[in-house]
């Protein structure tokens, strides 16, 4: 696990959004097992009680199963689970839009800029995969 700690937002929030994340881009699976508290705090590097409170959201927001003494799993609900990479989606549109909006492009202009770039974007990762 490999995440960058901003100054910005709570750490327990920004572990949620990096498991949001990670299950989105499919690398954490449908039902795979996830490191217990305890593990993930070590893992981070952060506070036991911090990792608590994200798996805590994660389970109030269905992102993760646990029962009973048995380690918590990535939910397998479709719906929840297509709902995570659309809110992602949602998030990334609304912050580009609010910091594009000021230079009034027409949409197909933007669109064939976003089009271009995002494009490009994939090719060169595709060339480091």
């Amino acid at each position: 696990m490999n995440i960058t700690f901003n100054n910005r937002d709570p750490v327990y929030l920004q572990v949620v959004r990096y498991f949001k994340e990670e299950i989105a881009t499919g690398k954490l699976a449908a039902g795979r097992e996830i490191p217990s508290r305890r593990e993930l705090a070590g893992m981070l590097q952060i506070n036991p009680n911090t990792a608590q409170k994200a798996y805590k959201e994660m389970e109030e927001q269905k992102l993760i199963t646990t029962e009973g003494n048995s380690p918590s799993r990535i939910t397998t609900d479709e719906q929840i689970l297509n709902s995570i990479r659309e809110e992602l989606i949602q998030e990334a549109v609304a912050v580009f839009v609010q910091s594009i909006k000021k230079i009034e492009l027409p949409t197909d202009e933007l669109l064939r800029f976003v089009k271009e770039k995002y494009e490009s974007e994939r090719a060169r990762g595709a060339q480091h995969d």
